[in-house]
């Protein structure tokens, strides 16, 4: 899965659930470029759980959009699975999802922005900036910065869980961290819950997991593990590919 391609494709609206569903699918399978996508349609459906139907009009569709274009065919047991591309430049072009900056912060005691004042008392100027002054910058230590570069990535994790099984954030947090301790890969990690997220759409409250079960019980394993065969995979054809061209 590529981070950037997910990414792009989250952030962008698609016209309704099921395309995003199917959209975030295949950005799961994708190259950082979008290419190298081999999923049958029956596959996205037993993933996405959508009908048969719409699976197919959906990716039709996309492919009349130039959301999405044919590459190249891979053998199967079946016949042939299409490898499509996702266009990145069709989806960037896409109305962004996301909430317009209105700019009615708060005005009231703004800040001076003058270096050579501080408070006044008595109508004598105070001292110049303070370790408080909202424009200091303090460093923090190396040590600290590390743990919060480290926090920063448990969070990112965290929130890409689905909104509505959040759960146990204390509980879910730690059982993130353990993991990363454990070397597990941060942007793997949160490729596991954001394939999971996917997977799960429109299951009933009564099929889904909150997230301080799922991370204690370690359920983004499996996700973990078809990455890792769907890597080997792609290494195993594209050596193939070069061993033809070289014949």
């Amino acid at each position: 899965m590529s981070w950037r391609v997910a990414n792009e494709c989250a952030d962008r609206i698609f016209g309704s659930a099921a395309r995003k569903q199917i959209i975030m699918f295949l950005a799961d399978k994708a190259s950082d470029d979008g290419s190298g996508i081999w999923s049958s349609k029956g596959t996205i459906q037993r993933h996405t759980e959508l009908g048969e139907s719409t699976v197919k009009r959906t990716i039709t569709d996309f492919l009349r959009e130039g959301i999405l274009i044919e590459t190249g065919r891979r053998p199967c047991k079946n016949g042939f699975t299409v490898i499509y591309r996702i266009v990145l430049d069709r989806v960037m072009a896409l109305e962004s999802s996301a909430e317009p900056d209105e700019g009615t912060g708060s005005t009231v005691d703004p800040v001076q922005r003058d270096p050579g004042r501080g408070s006044r008392v008595d109508g004598v100027p105070g001292p110049g900036w303070t370790p408080n002054h909202p424009e200091t910058i303090l460093k923090p230590p190396t040590r600290k910065r590390a743990e919060a570069a480290v926090d920063e990535r448990v969070e990112r994790i965290w929130a890409a869980y689905p909104k509505d099984r959040q759960r146990g954030k204390v509980a879910s947090l730690k059982a993130i961290a353990e993991a990363l301790a454990e070397g597990i890969d941060p942007d793997d990690l949160l490729r596991a819950v954001q394939a999971y997220a996917t997977e799960s759409a429109g299951f009933t409250r009564s099929k889904v997991c909150f997230s301080d079960n799922w991370f204690a019980a370690r359920r983004w394993q499996r996700f973990l593990e078809a990455m890792a065969e769907e890597r080997q995979a792609r290494t195993v054809l594209a050596a193939d590919h070069h061993a033809r061209l070289a014949a």
